[in-house]
């Protein structure tokens, strides 16, 4: 099974449409590819329907079929993440002692399945969609699809796997602080988050009622521009809902954040993904710098100011009751919430209003944003460690976009040597949601994205890339220290042009130093990779004054790599002319 085994669903309703297949089959192939990836990560789920049921439910699209009715999402399979209510299956938001068993199916549950939509199951979440990791969960904790060592992201977890791992055609996820894009990011997904109130919230576990938006993962932006289609509109048991509107988008100025506002937490590969999707959207559009000041003031209001009230009124009954019930780091974030005043919300409000004019302003000068999903991402076992510092980075893009009532779709931009998806997400006014996709689908176009990685499927070794510059090259004195360790060759480079080569003085076996300088050259590496254990030994035996740092390669992408301390210039000699360490041997 690979990333390429994902099923469209357009390309799965046209073939149950036609006859060209059934929805009994297509759920038959859905039952066995889920039976196959439960060896993998049966924590996806928390519920799913019952293989006859869904086989009855299947029988009952093929008559409807067979009666003549053409539906447009015939037979295709989806998720729903188990803060949306189905009829049939429980609802927890990852919560045991919350659990209950709803009269009815959520709204945008009864127009999907009107549409000929077959739900397979309800997928595991960030508790009470409290997280952008997928690690707060009794349930256990959803991995990246391609790369199980690193999370899947939040709170959306489970639907955002479901489809990466070709389970399903689509899943649904919400949305409140970036819940439906940043595990479309680390997925390798197209996650649209739509206006507020264009999808109605009626049937959904509120996580802050007045923010919260169903959102939706699939591999194709038509292909959620079809579920749009079904979903989309007014709702009136919904007071949230609003009518449908639609609002031009002609993206000829495109915001990014000031180059000196980016944050990528030392994430040098996915400042280089992000640095060539603008250089597409740049070949239609001017790319506009922004202050970022406020619309990060405005993301600080959803968990360090008053909205972490609505937070907690939405799990009031258990945090007086029940509090040993929640997530300890779910607790530990919304607890506070009981405790702010209603002057502190009113300020806080008053506060939204004036950052939100500013936001309203900024679309006077430019057409959308085109912002990093997040700077990077983690390890499992590194969000278990630190759990709230870390899932905060993972917000830095994107906990404004629903505060100051805006419309996304994010998309993938690239793919990091772990094997995770970086992505990018296209940010516009309420009601831009059809220009928004319309954009993503002109981006797409043009962007030379790579083929998908493989589905990890049962743990990948981890890695490390180490460029060596001198007495660790092929043939060289020391290279053994690299083939004992089994390291790969994967090729010979140049640095990029900033870099100095030094002859260290009096250093046996002779060694250069790099440094790095913008007054420098580029100078020839080889580069090989390590799995983690034998980097961290190999590291541990580099000598004073050499070191490990970070180099930047000619085509802009990073890798560990020998650096020297300053005392390393003593006495050197300056071969930078030379381009590379085998001429200065060669020289004699």
């Amino acid at each position: 099974m690979t990333g390429l085994d994902r099923c469209g669903v357009a390309s799965i309703a046209a073939a149950v449409n036609s006859g060209q297949t059934t929805a009994l089959a297509v759920a038959e192939e859905t039952l066995a590819r889920i039976a196959a990836y439960d060896a993998i990560q049966p924590q996806i789920w928390i519920n799913r329907t019952a293989p006859d049921a869904l086989r009855a439910a299947a029988r009952a699209i093929d008559a409807r079929i067979a009666a003549g009715e053409r539906l447009p999402l015939a037979g295709v399979p989806y998720a729903a993440k188990d803060n949306i209510d189905v009829a049939g299956l429980e609802t927890t938001a990852a919560c045991p002692a919350f659990a209950y068993r709803p009269d009815a199916s959520a709204s945008v549950i009864d127009r999907l399945e009107a549409a000929g939509a077959i739900c397979v199951g309800k997928t595991n979440l960030d508790q009470f969609a409290t997280g952008l990791v997928g690690t707060r969960s009794p349930y256990g904790v959803p991995r990246n699809a391609y790369n199980l060592a690193y999370v899947s992201g939040g709170s959306s977890s489970g639907s955002a796997v479901s489809v990466a791992a070709g389970l399903v055609g689509f899943a649904l996820g919400t949305d409140t602080a970036g819940s439906g894009r940043v595990p479309a990011a680390f997925n390798h997904l197209i996650g649209f988050k739509p206006s507020k109130g264009r999808w109605s919230t009626r049937g959904l576990v509120p996580a802050c009622r007045t923010l919260d938006c169903i959102t939706v993962f699939t591999d194709r932006i038509s292909d959620a521009r079809l579920i749009d289609e079904v979903i989309a509109g007014f709702d009136p048991a919904d007071p949230y809902s609003k009518p449908l509107a639609d609002r031009p988008l002609q993206p000829k100025r495109i915001g990014v954040p000031r180059y000196d506002q980016r944050l990528w937490f030392g994430d040098g590969e996915s400042e280089y993904l992000y640095d060539r999707a603008l250089d597409t959207l740049a070949a239609t559009a001017e790319i506009v710098e922004i202050d970022m000041a406020p619309l990060q003031e405005a993301a600080r209001l959803l968990y360090s100011g008053p909205w972490v009230a609505e937070r907690a009124a939405a799990i009031a009954d258990l945090l007086t009751n029940n509090p040993g019930a929640i997530d300890e780091t779910v607790r530990e974030v919304v607890e506070p919430g009981a405790s702010i005043s209603a002057v502190d919300l009113f300020n806080g409000i008053y506060r939204l209003a004036e950052l939100k004019r500013h936001a309203d302003e900024l679309w006077d000068g430019i057409d959308l944003l085109a912002f990093p999903t997040t700077g990077t991402t983690y390890r499992v076992i590194e969000l278990q460690a630190a759990p709230i510092a870390l899932n905060s980075n993972l917000g830095a893009y994107t906990n404004f976009v629903n505060l100051l009532d805006m419309a996304a779709v994010a998309v993938p931009a690239g793919v990091r040597s772990n094997g995770t998806g970086f992505g990018i997400t296209l940010i516009g006014p309420a009601d831009s949601d059809h220009g928004l996709l319309a954009v993503a689908e002109s981006y797409f176009a043009a962007a030379d994205l790579p083929h998908l990685p493989p589905l990890d499927m049962e743990g990948k070794m981890q890695s490390v890339k180490l460029a060596v510059v001198g007495a660790h090259l092929k043939d060289m004195p020391l290279h053994w220290q690299l083939t004992s360790r089994d390291a790969t060759f994967v090729g010979a480079f140049e640095t990029a042009p900033t870099y100095r080569l030094y002859a260290m003085a009096d250093s046996v076996p002779p060694k250069p130093a790099l440094i790095h300088s913008q007054d420098g050259a580029p100078i020839a590496v080889e580069v090989y990779e390590l799995d983690v254990a034998a980097f961290g030994s190999f590291v541990a035996e580099v000598p004073a004054p050499l070191a490990i740092g970070t180099v930047t390669l000619g085509d802009g992408t990073s890798v560990k790599g020998f650096v020297a301390e300053p005392r390393a210039m003593t006495g050197a000699e300056d071969i930078t002319h030379l381009g590379g360490w085998r001429a200065f041997i060669a020289r004699g």
